[in-house]
């Protein structure tokens, strides 16, 4: 899917670029896969401000994604390709044999007519779903599951991928985007192909009122503010932070390492920092 740049008849037009859209084929969202989508601003069950600059942007439906792949042996037919104000992500309205129908991410070549399935006799091409026993080394999959049965945790955001590079005994070891090397569970679920809407990270946001659209806030500098507001902040002029970047609260912000210990840490083979040094 193509980026459309504008000629820059206004200065928010100047810096701006939008996606083309053509591979929508519907701007109507199937109903009865829908739900309402309650706005948090970035408030907690206390009505305290937890993650900042989120508020207001545009209404939404949330669309009931099927990330379990749970209709094994039903061929599918894609009734529909459509645009998900909820994720970056194209989405698919399957029709299965049966009558029910399904909402999944559309994956780089899946188009509107084409027939997918899942299961251990699925045929191995985009859209089609099955456990990482079945795959093929060499695999590019997405929409990943890390517990067999939960339905699929990582690789859904547009452009990713994720590679099937080995099979041994009860696990299979998946690169995925970052270049993280993690070993996963053969009996967990993926799906075939790059996801599509690939030149998402491509496209240029041009002026503030299109983030807010986004619900996406205003940022403001901590060398901007009061230093009883911010460690970077206070001074004549333009100051130095001086020291270490700082977060508002004090806490380094570049290079700590945040993540806590997990049990599937033990799953973790190469870590994507460990390979950027």
């Amino acid at each position: 899917m193509p980026v459309r740049i504008y000629k820059p008849t206004s200065p928010g037009r100047r810096g701006m670029s939008v996606a083309t859209f053509g591979d929508i084929t519907t701007d109507k969202p199937h109903k009865p896969l829908t739900e309402r989508l309650q706005k948090h601003a970035g408030r907690n069950n206390q009505g305290k401000i937890t993650v900042r600059h989120r508020g207001g942007g545009h209404k939404r439906l949330y669309r009931i994604i099927d990330w379990k792949r749970n209709k094994l042996g039903v061929p599918a037919t894609v009734q529909t390709v459509e645009y998900d104000p909820n994720r970056s992500a194209r989405i698919a309205l399957l029709a299965y044999a049966d009558g029910e129908k399904r909402y999944i991410l559309v994956p780089v070549g899946l188009r509107v007519g084409d027939k997918i399935s899942a299961g251990p006799d699925a045929e191995v091409r985009p859209g089609n779903a099955m456990k990482l026993r079945s795959m093929p080394v060499g695999t590019t999959i997405h929409n990943i599951e890390l517990y067999p049965g939960k339905g699929g945790q990582i690789v859904r955001s547009a452009g990713g991928s994720a590679q099937l590079m080995a099979k041994e005994g009860d696990y299979a070891t998946v690169r995925l985007p970052s270049g993280e090397m993690r070993r996963i569970h053969a009996e967990c679920t993926a799906t075939i192909g790059q996801i599509g809407n690939v030149d998402h990270q491509n496209v240029s946001i041009g002026k503030a009122g299109r983030s807010r659209w986004l619900g996406r806030r205003p940022t403001v500098r901590g060398s901007a503010m009061n230093p009883r507001d911010h460690p970077h902040g206070g001074g004549e002029g333009k100051a130095p932070i001086g020291g270490q970047p700082q977060t508002k609260w004090g806490k380094p912000a570049m290079g700590l390492r945040t993540r806590k210990a997990k049990p599937s840490d033990r799953l973790i083979i190469n870590r994507a920092r460990d390979r950027r040094r």
